[in-house]
């Protein structure tokens, strides 16, 4: 069943006044961890295609490319593990990206081997960051996802 590529209201953190800037902030606290900023758009981009958010890959996309991330990459953030252009510290993120999203399909969502890899490459400061990223990334899938945000479409 297709749907009109309208949205069906104006995103929810816009017409709650606080609720735009409060997530903006959060945002930019992610860029303070000391993670790359092409790294944590990975990790956006990765999570936001497991929630099939059409508006977060396409937004992804773009801001990823803004950070500097190759279309090789772009093309196979899908299959990371299959494909050689991530280093070992972005695959390291990228599968806590995607174990922290997909909670409901294990009983133990973020395994330790999972946990311990980030942590092989990343400070504690830097896991918040990723974490951080991750948990935001969520939120915006299941606002956009909800509303039916047209992926290429303002907000």
């Amino acid at each position: 069943m297709q749907h009109e590529l309208k949205a069906r209201m104006t995103n929810p953190a816009y017409i709650l006044p606080e609720a735009g800037p409060a997530t903006q902030n959060l945002v930019k606290a992610t860029r303070q961890g000391g993670v790359p900023e092409s790294t944590l758009e990975l990790v956006h981009l990765r999570a936001s295609q497991i929630n099939s958010c059409g508006f977060c890959v396409d937004y992804g996309v773009k801001s990823a490319r803004k950070a500097g991330v190759s279309d090789e990459k772009l093309f196979a953030v899908s299959a990371w593990r299959e494909a050689p252009y991530f280093s070992a510290e972005e695959r390291a993120a990228l599968a806590l990206a995607e174990h922290a999203t997909r909670l409901a399909d294990t009983s133990d969502a973020v395994p330790d081997e999972v946990w311990d890899a980030a942590a092989d490459h990343y400070d504690e400061k830097q896991l918040a960051a990723i974490v951080l990223m991750v948990g935001l990334t969520n939120l915006f899938n299941r606002l956009n996802v909800t509303v039916r945000q047209p992926a290429g479409v303002g907000l």
